[in-house]
């Protein structure tokens, strides 16, 4: 907590996907909490705000919400194993922003732990601290307001995906260079990321997760399906979608 903390913070952005070309990178030290400040101003710089008009409405979205981005921070810097010399790495590109903290799940907790709430701080007094100042409520909200925001989520190196990112495209494999490539919008990533964890989900789930009505969350599931995407098992009230 002192000036003289040995550990730091880097942060860099890269021009491409594969983090491999620099545009910029910073690295910030002294005391958890000069680093917490420098760390939150540096990110800020890098969430743009992209807007969309709704008639005459003018609606603006960050990249990042401020509050995932603000909840990633804070889980890096109190929860990473400060018996390790490493730097806790923050790469931002086009697509993502990825927080990686040394350390991993303590034993005994697993990722459903962690969603559920259940948590074992691994730096007890630090997080004591945190929370009398008031920069973290109570222990295990910070990944669960995250998987409110995202419903994504992995752990020790956690994602936060760029919510303006227009589409994503699939790659082909060799014998399907001539057809169309798949394109994948946000929404049906999202989808795919849930049916990956859930295995299956119905029309309400599809609904709720998407934030849609129910025409719009049809006409995706069928883009979907149709795209070879998903799969639709059964009808009216059985109906649930899949994998493919």
């Amino acid at each position: 907590m002192s000036d003289q903390c040995q550990h730091t913070t880097k942060s860099a952005v890269f021009g491409d996907n594969a983090n491999t070309t620099f545009k910029d990178a910073r690295e910030f030290g002294g005391s958890v909490f000069k680093q917490l400040d420098n760390s939150y101003a540096y990110l800020s710089l890098c969430n743009r705000t992209a807007a969309a008009f709704h008639g005459l409405e003018r609606i603006e979205k960050t990249d990042y919400p401020e509050e995932a981005l603000r909840e990633a921070l804070l889980n890096a810097l109190v929860h990473r194993d400060y018996s390790y010399s490493g730097s806790i790495i923050i790469n931002v590109n086009d697509a993502c922003m990825e927080f990686i903290s040394i350390g991993g799940l303590l034993p005994g907790l697993s990722a459903d732990d962690i969603r559920s709430g259940i948590s074992q701080p691994r730096n007890r007094k630090l997080a004591e601290i945190f929370h009398r100042l008031k920069l973290i409520e109570s222990y295990g909200t910070g990944i669960r307001k995250i998987f409110n925001l995202y419903r994504d989520c992995v752990m020790f190196k956690l994602i936060l995906p760029n919510m303006n990112t227009e589409e994503e495209v699939i790659k082909t494999t060799a014998s399907e260079k001539e057809s169309k490539p798949i394109v994948v919008t946000p929404q049906m990533r999202t989808v795919l990321d849930y049916l990956a964890e859930y295995s299956e989900m119905n029309d309400d789930d599809l609904q709720e997760l998407l934030h849609v009505k129910k025409t719009r969350a049809y006409l995706l599931a069928r883009q979907m399906s149709e795209s070879g995407l998903i799969e639709i098992v059964g009808r009216g009230a059985a109906k649930r979608y899949k994998l493919k």
